[in-house]
């Protein structure tokens, strides 16, 4: 029996595999289902589902149509992961398969380590969602001042905004070149500047970004010399860059300590619950009712601990 699951295990990795292989294949089409979704463009949502490969047609179809499909494509791209909301709803199912099977098997053949490790599996891939989002995010706050630099010597160099823009786009480096190249190509077909605007900032929710772009959009309502102005929001950009910079720094310590803290007794549990399960089972023989009153106690301590430290090392700039 172990053996059959085991073997089960091994294809559906090397179908996950296989998938993701398929998709980063597939980027083109993703950047065009992607403009599809802001443009509502019909002619390009029809092809985008002639590309669909016949695996997940029928899961994109009917997720893709909901607000959770339309949350799921928002922080992927965010994320600037190439995978369509149908792709990653499959990969949220193979990973509870995965995990469940795997610790299954490792964790004394119990139910109760397939309950643990599909919950593991169900969490993992929102967890790497949400960090490259983060990561992605902080790499663009960080190389904005220097768009903005780039701009404003573009504009008094004579550049339009489009041009100083598509200037940004070929060269600075990526996150923040892949995302004005398509600020850039939007315009290109027809959307206007504030549109495109706005659909940038709803990809990268930067409230530096906020200021750059609210700057742009008044400058072309009311007039005025852009370059000074956003030679102003750059000097500003830059010394909150600097001044966060430093707080991370005077903060890691707290942040570190809360989430180490945060961590220790879940993998404390699962240590002894691989080690010996009979004693961490024993926590059940006061009954039900019981057992969830000291589990909801436990973790809402832990999580209760755990924000309080976040909001400590939370100062805003």
């Amino acid at each position: 029996m172990a053996t059959f699951i085991i073997i089960g295990g091994v294809v559906l990795i090397i179908l996950l595999i296989v998938g993701v292989i398929v998709s980063s294949n597939s980027e083109r089409a993703v950047v065009e289902q992607r403009l599809a979704q802001y443009l509502d463009d019909d002619k390009q949502s029809l092809d985008r589902e002639a590309q669909n490969s016949v695996l997940t047609e029928w899961v994109s179809k009917r997720v893709e149509k909901t607000s959770f499909g339309d949350r799921i494509a928002r922080d992927l791209a965010r994320a600037d992961l190439k995978f369509k909301a149908g792709e990653y709803f499959i990969l949220i199912i193979v990973c509870i398969l995965i995990g469940g099977l795997v610790i299954w098997f490792l964790g004394n053949q119990h139910w109760a380590s397939a309950v643990m490790g599909a919950i593991g599996g169900a969490f993992a891939p929102g967890i790497y969602v949400r960090r490259q989002q983060k990561q992605r995010l902080q790499k663009f706050n960080d190389q904005l001042s220097d768009m903005l630099n780039l701009m404003v010597n573009g504009l008094r160099a004579g550049y339009s905004t489009m041009q100083a823009m598509e200037a940004v786009s070929k060269e600075l480096p990526s996150p923040i070149n892949d995302e004005f190249r398509r600020v850039v190509q939007e315009m290109q077909i027809g959307i206007p500047m504030e549109t495109a605007l706005e659909n940038l900032l709803r990809r990268i929710p930067s409230d530096d970004l906020d200021f750059v772009v609210t700057a742009i959009n008044v400058q072309r309502e009311v007039g005025g010399n852009l370059s000074e102005i956003l030679d102003t929001i750059s000097f500003t950009i830059r010394e909150r860059v600097r001044i966060k910079g430093e707080v991370r720094v005077l903060t890691a310590q707290v942040r570190t300590s809360g989430s180490v803290l945060s961590l220790i007794p879940f993998f404390l549990v699962l240590i002894l619950w691989f080690l010996n399960p009979e004693y961490i089972m024993a926590v059940t023989k006061g009954g039900p009712i019981i057992t969830a009153a000291i589990i909801c106690v436990v973790l809402g301590l832990i999580f209760t601990g755990y924000f309080i430290m976040m909001k400590i090392a939370d100062i805003e700039v």
